[in-house]
């Protein structure tokens, strides 16, 4: 039995943040079923999509499709009939969209009392941001992360992953479960509020220790520095692009290590590196020292040198690197599955180990793959009544 069976989502979400959210109660056993408009949710479409995308299959895997239109009002109804039978509603749709459309936690709540209702916002419900319009690079630049990537030398920089949009969509799944428990207690509903921003400012609390607090300056931009040396990035063979490897050495012993695994135990007695200080201090020889012996190895192969030998090291690997990995490949984390219309698309397995997990991946729905079987069973509309709701336009196919 999956961890979350028995549980069921109606997933009105867009782009990343909710669908992400919606896509880890369904890794985990729940029933969800994604409500999406007539041409498709525009996830669909990024990245020149037709029948679907790569980014759409990302997101939204494990879960049923239906196409209802929620411009019409007939639309609407049949998702407020819907909440009914649900213990969960996802949606991040743009600031006061849902209440426009009769569909805000009041009405859903009143169709079923029990309903957890989640709502992930850029900025919250209240506060002065709280109309504003958000993005996943909009809730990093608000949350200080910009601020703290880079070089001490350069601009503020994004960071490259969509941390905000996937990040938030965890931690909404986290308060949907817990919400979800204490239902079972209590047999009462509630309001999740989410904000991108505040869940970013999670991902700053080592960072932001460099400089803490209302009265602290702005914390400093270090590039790839964490404290230790040698520490950072050395750039290896043949010197393209992403040919580097991080290596990260903060005690005495992974010091000693170092030594040996690069043909220098030499150095462990060295007295300019005899305490972490000192290598501190002298860091400008030692990244002399490690640069030239990595210049003669590949990444993989200084990675798997210094790893081997107990280093904390690890190659920079690209996208290209990380696709073909041969652990990430032996674990059965990236794999191929086929698609009805895309023919095999390549997805990531799900991010963590439950002991009794026996719930497949299953790729992302085709437009309205499920509105039928969906609204048959959740409504009990008949052949008749489908043909009437699919000429008006309201539900397809």
């Amino acid at each position: 039995m999956a961890a979350l069976e028995g549980m069921r989502v109606l997933d009105l979400t867009q782009y990343e943040a909710g669908p992400s959210c919606c896509q880890y109660l369904g890794w985990l056993g729940a029933d969800v079923v994604k409500v999406e408009p007539p041409k498709g949710e525009p996830g669909r479409s990024v990245f020149g999509g037709k029948d679907g995308s790569q980014y759409y299959e990302n997101y939204n895997t494990n879960k049923r499709g239906v196409v209802i239109d929620l411009a019409q009002e007939a639309g609407r109804e049949l998702v407020r009939r819907m909440a009914a039978n649900f213990d969960v509603l996802v949606e991040n749709q743009g600031p006061g969209v849902m209440e426009k459309l009769g569909l805000d936690p009041a009405r859903m709540q009143a169709a079923n009392p029990a309903l957890i209702y989640a709502r992930i916002k850029g900025y919250g419900l209240s506060g002065p941001y709280k109309d504003y319009k958000s993005f996943d690079m909009l809730a990093q630049a608000a949350a200080g992360l910009y601020s703290i990537t880079g070089n001490p030398d350069g601009p503020p920089m994004r960071p490259g992953g969509t941390f905000a949009d996937t990040g938030t969509g965890i931690h909404t799944a986290f308060a949907i479960a817990a919400a979800y428990i204490e239902r079972q207690r209590t047999g009462r509903g509630q309001v999740i509020e989410m904000s991108m921003q505040e869940v970013m400012t999670m991902f700053i609390r080592t960072s932001g220790c460099y400089s803490w607090g209302r009265d602290a300056p702005p914390a400093p931009r270090i590039g790839h520095k964490m404290g230790g040396a040698p520490t950072g990035m050395y750039p290896c063979a043949p010197f393209g692009v992403n040919d580097y490897i991080h290596l990260h050495v903060v005690t005495s012993r992974m010091w000693e290590d170092t030594c040996k695994a690069i043909g220098r135990p030499d150095l462990i007695d060295d007295p300019r590196f005899a305490t972490g200080r000192l290598r501190e201090e002298h860091s400008r020889e030692l990244t002399e020292i490690v640069t030239e012996w990595c210049a003669g190895h590949t990444k993989h192969e200084a990675m798997t040198i210094l790893a081997g030998a107990g280093v904390p090291a690890f190659a920079i690997e690209d996208t290209h690197d990380v696709f073909n990995d041969p652990h990430l490949l032996g674990r059965d984390f990236v794999r191929d599955l086929p698609h009805p219309k895309l023919g095999t698309v390549t997805l990531l397995g799900k991010p963590f180990g439950l002991e009794h997990d026996d719930v497949p991946i299953r790729v992302a729905p085709t437009l309205g793959q499920h509105t039928a079987e969906v609204l048959t069973a959740e409504l009990d509309l008949s052949p008749d009544e489908l043909a009437r709701l699919r000429d008006a336009g309201v539900i397809n196919p």
